[in-house]
């Protein structure tokens, strides 16, 4: 049976992607007692990564926040198996860090990673409410326009 966070993805519309498997020389996530660390994850559809480039060159603020809700599922994937596959257990999103490939005239990286921020209030409720830093980067990985790790707490 479901738990209430994946009845609440459900009813959002959301579902979670496969978990990814690491590209270079590091683990998906961190547990250090109730403290989980995920991974930057970059945004995915149909299997390869999306959007690609950058924001102010092409790539549309709305694009770039589904991007990065994109790579917030793709967190929670993650953090569904360092969860023992209960997202209920998740407590609280504590911190997120969303980087934004970004022409050097774009400023909007926080309206960016709203797209991110959003679906963690959707989802969690006030629990989704975190810190949070947007940073505007030259290039990313897969010329992926956005990445987005993320800090949670467990029950």
């Amino acid at each position: 049976m479901a738990g209430k966070i994946e009845a609440r993805l459900a009813e959002l519309g959301l579902a979670l992607p496969d978990a990814s498997a690491p590209v270079a020389n590091y683990i998906p996530f961190t547990v250090v007692g109730s403290i989980v660390f995920v991974s930057g994850q970059v945004p995915r559809r149909d299997g390869a990564i999306w959007p690609t480039g950058k924001l102010g060159g092409g790539v549309s603020v709305e694009t770039g926040q589904e991007g990065a809700k994109n790579c917030f599922l793709a967190m929670l994937a993650h953090l569904k198996t360092a969860a023992g596959g209960d997202l209920d257990r998740v407590k609280r999103v504590l911190r997120m860090t969303g980087y934004v490939a970004s022409t050097p005239d774009f400023n909007n990286q926080p309206l960016v990673i709203n797209g991110a921020s959003d679906t963690a209030v959707a989802v969690f409720g006030d629990a989704g409410r975190h810190a949070r830093s947007a940073i505007g980067v030259i290039a990313l990985p897969g010329d992926a326009a956005v990445e987005v790790e993320g800090i949670f707490e467990l029950a």
